[in-house]
């Protein structure tokens, strides 16, 4: 077996996961994969749920289709994400309902839309900015996430909902599904006083786990 197709069994099968698990529902949302020559991606208009091997799109490192279905029209927001964090092995980008809840809130914090509530979602997803909302398949989605520098593993698309990258395909998606759990924490204690971990906790944090930031 090579590597292209364990990869694409693995991409098939966690899409899988995250569809019955209500991550994304109808085709919303879509995953990418670095490969050596360019990446993969979900077709456009496919669930995540019903993904077939050989029907995964291929781009070229300059996101020009290659092979297989048309891919999403979300490319440019997952070049973005390759392009400015060169450490960045897969994207996943859902409609989980509490990330984007919280990405459609008024009073969610552009700057530091999850705050500290768990050591968790420090170590796998780090500090989550607002991305300005632009239509869905918008390069300016892209252009916001270059603005940001690399500074960031994960974003909230305004009105939208969240994008996560890591450094392989598995870590994009366990830092994907504790954005979501996060998310859902944070609307369950809106209203109430909360305790957050202080700032020395999330350095430590980041020194001992090496936190993707």
């Amino acid at each position: 077996m090579t590597a292209e197709i364990e990869i694409r069994r693995d991409l098939v099968r966690l899409a899988r996961a995250l569809f019955d698990r209500g991550y994304s529902v109808g085709t919303a949302g879509n995953i990418s994969v670095r490969l050596p020559d360019g990446f993969l991606m979900t077709p456009t208009n496919s669930s995540l749920g019903t993904l077939a091997v050989d029907t995964i799109s291929k781009l070229d490192s300059d996101g020009r289709h290659m092979s297989g279905n048309p891919p999403s029209k979300e490319v440019t927001l997952h070049q973005a994400f390759y392009d400015s964090r060169p450490q960045t092995g897969a994207v996943v980008h859902l409609h989980s309902t509490y990330a984007t809840a919280l990405a459609c809130l008024a009073d969610t914090d552009p700057e530091d839309c999850i705050p500290p509530v768990t050591p968790y979602v420090v170590m796998r997803v780090g500090t989550v900015k607002m991305v300005p909302y632009a239509t869905p398949g918008d390069p300016a989605t892209g252009e916001s996430i270059r603005a940001l520098d690399g500074k960031c593993a994960a974003v909230l698309l305004a009105n939208h909902g969240p994008v996560v990258c890591g450094t392989d395909l598995h870590s994009a998606v366990y830092a994907a599904e504790e954005l979501e759990e996060t998310a859902k924490l944070l609307i369950a204690l809106r209203g109430q006083k909360t305790r957050l971990l202080t700032s020395a906790q999330v350095d430590e944090l980041n020194q001992r786990f090496n936190a993707m930031k």
